[in-house]
């Protein structure tokens, strides 16, 4: 049984699944983004750079 502090095998190798599946929907949604003109990026206070950077974004909504 593991300790409170050290997670087990399995839950350390879902909380890498799942994390690796997080990355991968941030990398379509932002190159999704990028199809966007300037202007509605703007107006949604999204920059190139930000995309490029790989920053994550909550909501443009």
């Amino acid at each position: 049984m593991a300790s409170k502090g050290n997670p087990g095998f399995f839950r350390s190798a879902f909380n890498a699944i799942v994390a690796a599946q997080e990355r991968q929907a941030q990398r379509y949604v932002n190159s999704s983004l990028m199809l966007l003109d300037d202007e509605t990026l703007r107006a949604n206070g999204i920059s190139r750079a930000q995309l490029a950077a790989g920053r994550r974004f909550t909501s443009i909504i």
